[in-house]
């Protein structure tokens, strides 16, 4: 270790002690990650390890995290506060801080893992409004508007009901072709 660890405070030395090691694992966790390698990878066993769910909170990654925030907490405040018992509660919550950094970031990234995409099967049952009026039993196209994942839809519609103007609410009800859906008025 450094020199200036040789003559100082306990504390401080013991948070340097975690700080160097957890700091090294750290950024080799954050390489491997970036590469495409993870230690949460699937191993086959025979025992169920059914946990609840993908953000366990004892796990190796969480330790690191705390231990980070922990560590370099204590060093960045060190000199801010005397008291030590405090100075070892403002590192504890940092560290905690850090764990519920990283569940936030985890839970923003699993956000952009979900799939997004419009499935017109998907509207089915859902209210739409009508924006170009829908002409009585299939005789010709109309047109609504429908929200799907908070995107708006536009697609054709015909009805078996009587005529539809524009701007009243309607029901889906079943799909015809690719585009095209079959509505009727919402009761």
């Amino acid at each position: 270790m450094p020199d200036f660890l040789s003559n100082a405070d306990i504390y401080l030395t013991t948070f340097w002690y975690v700080a160097i090691p957890v700091s090294l694992i750290f950024i080799v966790q954050t390489v491997l990650t970036f590469a495409g390698v993870s230690h949460d990878s699937d191993i086959d066993t025979e025992v169920s390890h059914d946990i609840a769910g993908p953000m366990e909170l004892f796990t190796l990654r969480n330790m690191i995290n705390f231990l980070l925030g922990f560590s370099w907490g204590g060093i960045c405040f060190y000199n801010s506060i005397e008291h030590k018992f405090l100075l070892v509660l403002v590192a504890i919550i940092t560290g905690v801080i850090f764990v519920a950094l990283f569940f936030y970031i985890i839970q923003q990234v699993k956000k952009l893992e979900e799939d997004h995409t419009f499935d017109i099967h998907q509207i089915k049952g859902l209210v739409a409004d009508v924006y170009l009026r829908i002409p009585e039993n299939q005789q010709g196209k109309g047109k609504i508007q429908v929200s799907l994942h908070g995107s708006m839809h536009e697609l054709e519609a015909v009805t078996l009901d009587t005529l539809i103007q524009t701007g009243e609410k309607v029901v889906v009800l079943d799909i015809f072709e690719e585009n095209i859906v079959l509505v009727g008025r919402i009761e």
